[in-house]
């Protein structure tokens, strides 16, 4: 029978293994919010249309000229399908999270809302486009008429803005995530772990020591223990010669040699 391992731990303290979850309901998470994010960017979509700043023009006899020529209106527009997005990102978020909250998330919940962000954001900006005034400026300009002002089309000309759906979407879940997410079990405290055992000694659980300090030191025994005080250095046995009292001979001399009698 072969011996018994001593540095074995024993089975109560060994980390139990995580579960695996089944890929199928990650794969239905993940494709739950990008569909979500996807139809979310249309209602974007159609408040960017109703909220973004038109760049207004004119027909004269010779030209089609801007309304305002030194406006901010598609930096305007620019802004709002940002803050759309920022808007968009919190909410999706926030809903993913309660969502799945009870399973403790996943990376299923982060690439939903990044691919359902992209999705949302792109929906948006094609619909608002194309709802909005054609690109044909001179078909525009011959409707409207000599004189007439008419919008021109709405366009988003800084194209990072489309990553402000995802990038406010997965920073929000990492708060909510720290904040209020599933929290694991604490690890039990480090004097409930496995000790070293000697050979043919079963591996067991170490107690914290008396006193609940760490490094307590045994008390050196006393009087009371039995023990008897310690005998006192220089003291003779009362056989020497002289007065016989016990007690060593002070030297005369001052050098410390007793000269002999």
């Amino acid at each position: 029978m072969p011996a018994a391992n001593p540095y074995a731990v024993d089975p109560q303290f060994r980390t139990p293994p995580r579960e695996r979850q089944p890929l199928l309901p990650e794969l239905r998470i993940g494709v739950l919010l990008t569909v979500a994010g996807a139809l979310l960017g249309v209602v974007v979509g159609l408040l960017w249309l109703w909220l973004a700043p038109r760049v207004m023009l004119v027909a004269t006899s010779d030209a089609i000229r801007y309304v305002d020529p030194e406006g901010e209106q598609r930096a305007g527009a620019d802004s709002v399908f940002a803050l759309l997005g920022l808007g968009a990102g919190a909410v999706s978020a926030l809903a993913a999270f309660l969502f799945t909250r009870a399973r403790g998330g996943g990376i299923a919940v982060a690439a939903g809302l990044t691919l359902g962000g992209l999705a949302g954001s792109w929906a948006a900006w094609q619909l608002g486009m194309r709802l909005g005034p054609s690109t044909d400026v001179v078909a525009n300009a011959r409707a409207a008429g000599k004189g007439v002002q008419f919008s021109a089309a709405i366009e988003l000309g800084a194209r990072g803005a489309l990553l402000v759906w995802p990038m406010a979407a997965l920073v929000l879940l990492l708060i909510l995530s720290a904040a209020f997410g599933k929290r694991e079990e604490d690890p039990p405290p480090y004097w409930a772990g496995p000790v070293w055992a000697g050979p043919g000694q079963p591996v067991g659980e170490s107690a914290p020591p008396e006193g609940g300090h760490i490094g307590a030191v045994a008390a050196s025994p006393g009087p009371e223990s039995g023990a008897g005080p310690e005998p006192e250095m220089g003291a003779g046995s009362g056989s020497g010669s002289g007065s016989g009292s016990g007690s060593a001979e002070k030297p005369e001399n001052g050098q410390g040699i007793v000269p002999p009698a």
